[in-house]
């Protein structure tokens, strides 16, 4: 009976023993699986996210192919998009220019930033190419946009020559950014910081964006394109001893008008004063050649 006793404690031990070096070794194992886990999540953090953060150069808001343009609207457009609005209305840009006297190159610069080279919101549901809000004086139709507020009050247009032709009204009507128009039509730069300084913009950046579209694309050559034109007719005109005055648009005027007051035909105006439609505004001064 002790024997019997005896070899029923010794299996029990030995049973009892076997159990729990099993237990051990699967705890082992889950040790080594969450070992495994952890060297996995730490691998990509190292060798991805991590790594690139501190390798990558400062975002400059564009890359050798694409441009991320920031102002009223945030989108992302390629160069090709950049340059084909650029030959789309570097016409109006330099006849604007010549009118108002406001550099082809700001006025090109503000429009591809502003409306996200035509592909923006406020450029496609509503002709707006310069992100100009309603304010108090505006009578015309309007759109609802957020921006530094919720829904504001943007401007809308019929097509974008009216709201090129209302960029420049805007600027050259009151006091308010008339300082511009004591810097040199070549100086950019200064422009640019001139409308930051004057209110066009809450954004600081402003001025760095607009200058950098400016110089990416070049386009300061439509300013020196524009007074070439400006000086090409005046030397036309000394060349050829032509009678020549200048006429200031007063309230009621039409281009048809003036011509037939001078007796020149609407088509040798536009040429004279290199525009492109029928548009004047009060103010504006018109070459009268004969």
């Amino acid at each position: 009976m002790n024997r019997i006793n005896t070899l029923l404690l010794l299996v029990l031990f030995f049973v009892s023993c076997n159990t729990n070096k099993s237990v051990i070794q699967t705890t082992r194992k889950g040790s080594k699986q969450n070992t495994s886990m952890v060297s996995s999540d730490r691998k990509p953090i190292k060798n991805g996210s991590v790594e690139n953060k501190l390798s990558a150069k400062p975002d400059h808001n564009y890359s050798p192919n694409t441009q991320i343009l920031e102002a009223t609207t945030r989108v992302k457009v390629t160069n090709d998009i950049i340059l084909a609005y650029i030959d789309s209305y570097k016409g109006v840009a330099q006849s604007n220019m010549k009118k108002y006297g406001i550099p082809a190159s700001i006025i090109l610069g503000q429009a591809i930033l502003e409306s996200g080279a035509g592909t923006g919101p406020l450029s496609t549901q509503a002709n707006n190419h310069f992100g100009i809000k309603c304010h108090k004086d505006w009578l015309g139709e309007s759109i609802k946009y957020d921006d530094d507020s919720i829904a504001e009050c943007f401007r809308k247009y019929y097509n974008a020559a009216d709201s090129f032709r209302d960029h420049a009204i805007f600027l050259t009507a009151g006091s308010r950014y008339s300082s511009l128009f004591k810097l040199n039509q070549t100086d950019y730069k200064a422009w640019a910081k001139g409308l930051k300084d004057a209110g066009y913009a809450t954004d600081p950046q402003y001025p760095t964006k607009l200058i950098g579209l400016i110089e990416r694309f070049q386009l300061y050559k439509y300013d020196v394109d524009g007074i070439s034109k400006t000086k090409e007719i005046e030397s036309e005109i000394t060349k050829n001893h032509l009678e020549t005055k200048r006429y200031v648009v007063v309230k009621g005027d039409t281009l048809y008008s003036i011509s037939k007051k001078y007796n020149i035909p609407i088509e040798d105006l536009k040429k004279q004063n290199n525009l492109f439609d029928n548009a004047i505004s009060i103010g504006q001064p018109i070459l009268i050649i004969k």
